[in-house]
């Protein structure tokens, strides 16, 4: 089938595909080194549109190609030029057609339509520069790589090749052409190390030192700095000298050094980062078509898989339903937040009053139990802007205003009586939150609405002694709060749409990725962690070995072991919150006796460090008894596994969120669980453990998996 017929009978399978055009315009060049073919890559729309590369933009693309090959091979012109629109180069393959796809066939012609073209850019006639002025990812970074020369703008905010973390390879050229430009260490560094560290982008300046980029010129004369390059690169005045690289030892060791990391992120769980090193260690001997051909058949398999469709999947919830949070109150009825107090300045709370001064940028109030702990929370807050001064994060200009807008007072009434937004971060237990919000209440506006950062408590209870109930929302960060984007918004059954409203509209301008959740103990992330947990646990202490229950777990490619997170959480953290889901579903959460003892010898864990390793602490072991009920790897992971889904059928029961997609959401944004996963709803449905506890699946057929 010529490339042609590839495309056309691609484009007929995504008819909504916004069509990228590629505009061919002629420029003599400086220095009378003669005309240049510019092609400007263009959807029609501004930069809030990047463009795209789907079937049919291919075929425009291809169309410019015969056009300025003709002019070439008549000596027409000395060169071809590609650039993007406006802040845009572009941003690649269009992944909304590759969902809609059901044929291992039809996959496989999308890897070959896009080499095809791509490809008679490298066999022009006459030399060819890729000019990125903008933003450029995936098949945009491709079909610059497919040029003789490539120069970048130091404004370039964004440059990357993301596949793997979506659960494909870069398949247009990039796992074949990269190794053979920089080398493949840099080439593992761009393809693996920073796509599956969330994607990690590149800066204009990063570009051009990977050696990706000949030269790099600044944003307000890109186009004419990098013509006059051309024309000196044509005319002789510039050579253009590449590194040359071990094709031996070297090469081997930088694809190992790419298994480890990967084996680190997602311990064999996801095919995408090892089907890209298999590539790469292919093209160690230089057989270009070889990787191309392999990167095909690579392609294709991915698309076809469902780890893909649930890297897809993931990738539209983030993107897309995290823009619109489902069940959310029309935002007409927000009313606007001029001022924000925090009650409490301990570290959660000056985390908190840092994130309101630089989002909102409108005056914050801590107020805690003495002036010393405000004066320690106000202090935190201003070092905490002096080390984003130092790192040039932000001006001195705006480091001074942001200080000045973070004060604290001891009187509540002085501190809150013009504040339009309350939020708590006290000590997480019913009296004293109660407490607070009857004195809180006290002293606001009628209008004012109060918060809580509550992880599991009531959040009806907590209103139920005010006058106006009506006015309260759980408002429930993680930990991080700068850096974990998930905030969960809890509607108490009292709670009024204005109040719920105005919630949401502070959560946008914090740039929180906010989940409706209803007023239902522990909420969503830690309801489903403490039933994992208290699980894992509960098989501890039963009498399986620690190490066991570790590797059980390593293939779902969790960002920490359970262990790990009960460390960071912090024992006693875990213990209230595993009691307080005891109190409500005494059946399912047990309170593990073991976890008991480890909290009140005041320990943090159950390792320690010894020599520079990781160790079982033998204090703590002291104090734990066990039974003798040893499970195999397999049989953890299974109940483990079963207990979650459990969990996910009952709370999508009971309405906790609106649909399994809010879990997916949850549990990606505040718990960080795999992409490659989905979340973990797609991951249940398609290890059949859905079905088995539930009898049925959590998500519609190619939602999260290849469309039947």
């Amino acid at each position: 089938m010529s490339t042609t017929e590839l495309l056309q009978r691609a484009a007929e399978l995504f008819p909504g595909e916004v069509v990228t055009t590629a505009h061919v315009r002629h420029l003599d060049l400086p220095l009378r080194a003669g005309k240049l073919a510019l092609i400007t890559l263009d959807n029609g729309f501004d930069h809030t549109k990047p463009t795209t590369f789907g079937p049919g933009s291919l075929a425009k693309l291809a169309e410019a190609l015969d056009r300025v090959e003709a002019e070439a091979a008549a000596g027409e012109v000395v060169a071809v030029a590609i650039t993007g629109k406006p802040f845009i180069f572009a941003v690649g393959a269009d992944l909304k057609g590759v969902e809609l796809l059901t044929e291992h066939s039809d996959a496989l012609a999308i890897g070959k339509g896009g080499h095809d073209v791509f490809k008679r850019i490298a066999a022009l006639p006459v030399p060819s520069f890729a000019f990125y002025n903008g933003a450029a990812m995936g098949g945009g970074v491709e079909v610059g790589l497919h040029c003789t020369y490539r120069t970048v703008s130091a404004g370039v905010p964004a440059f990357s090749l993301p596949e793997v973390f979506l659960g494909l390879v870069p398949g247009w050229g990039g796992c074949t052409l990269l190794p053979n430009l920089i080398g493949p260490a840099k080439a593992v560094k761009v393809i693996i190390e920073n796509s599956m560290a969330q994607n990690k982008q590149l800066k204009g300046k990063d570009v051009f030192e990977l050696g990706i980029a000949d030269a790099i010129f600044e944003p307000a004369d890109f186009l004419e700095q990098s013509l006059l390059w051309a024309a000196k690169v044509l005319t002789g005045e510039v050579a253009v000298e590449r590194e040359e690289f071990d094709r031996g030892k070297a090469w081997d060791d930088a694809v190992l050094w790419g298994r480890w990391v990967a084996d680190a992120k997602v311990h064999g769980a996801a095919p995408a980062a090892y089907k890209a090193l298999d590539i790469i260690q292919q093209v160690k001997d230089g057989d270009l078509q070889a990787g191309f051909d392999a990167e095909d058949a690579a392609l294709a398999d991915l698309i076809m898989s469902g780890e893909l469709r649930a890297g897809l999947y993931a990738f539209n919830l983030v993107q897309r339903r995290a823009k619109r949070p489902f069940g959310a109150p029309d935002k007409s009825l927000a009313r606007p937040v001029s001022k924000v107090g925090v009650v409490g300045a301990g570290l959660m709370a000056s985390q908190l009053a840092l994130l309101f001064a630089r989002r909102l940028e409108v005056p914050v109030v801590l107020t805690d139990i003495d002036q010393q702990r405000i004066d320690k929370g106000v202090g935190y807050v201003h070092a905490e802007i002096d080390k984003l001064l130092d790192k040039g994060r932000i001006g001195k200009d705006k480091a001074n205003k942001l200080k000045g807008l973070v004060s604290g007072h001891l009187d509540k009434a002085v501190a809150f009586g013009d504040a339009d937004f309350v939020i708590e971060a006290v000590f997480e237990e019913m009296g004293v939150k109660q407490k607070v919000f009857a004195e809180l209440e006290a002293v606001v506006s009628p209008t004012a609405v109060l918060a809580t950062n509550t992880s599991s408590l009531s959040v009806t209870e907590m209103a139920s002694k005010l006058r106006h109930p009506e006015r309260v929302v759980g408002f429930h960060f993680f930990n991080p709060v700068a850096i974990l984007p998930l905030l969960e918004i809890v509607r108490a059954e009292q709670t009024d749409d204005a109040s719920l409203a105005t919630a949401f509209g502070v959560a946008k301008k914090l740039k929180k990725t906010a989940v409706l959740a209803k007023d239902a103990p522990a909420f969503v992330v830690n309801r489903i962690l403490t039933r994992f947990m208290g699980e894992i646990q509960g098989i501890i202490d039963e009498g399986t070995p620690f190490e066991t229950v570790e590797a059980a777990v390593k293939p779902l490619g969790l960002p920490m072991s359970p262990i790990a997170l009960l460390e960071l959480v912090g024992p006693a953290i875990a213990l209230h919150v595993s009691e307080t889901l005891h109190g409500a579903f005494p059946e399912r959460f047990a309170v593990s006796a073991n976890l008991g003892k480890v909290v009140e010898a005041g320990k943090r864990g159950f390792y320690t460090w010894q020599d520079g390793a990781q160790v079982l602490d033998p204090e703590v072991l002291a104090l734990l008894t066990f039974g003798d009920s040893v499970l195999t790897e397999e049989q953890v992971r299974a109940r483990a596994l079963e207990a979650v889904a459990q969990e996910i059928g009952l709370m999508l029961e009971e309405g906790v969120v609106g649909e399994a997609q809010d879990i997916d959401l949850c549990m990606i944004t505040g718990a960080g669980w795999p992409f490659h996963l989905g979340g973990i709803t797609p991951y249940l449905d398609r290890e059949g453990v859905s079905e088995r506890v539930n009898g049925k699946k959590f998500l519609a057929p190619g939602l999260a998996s290849v469309p039947a």
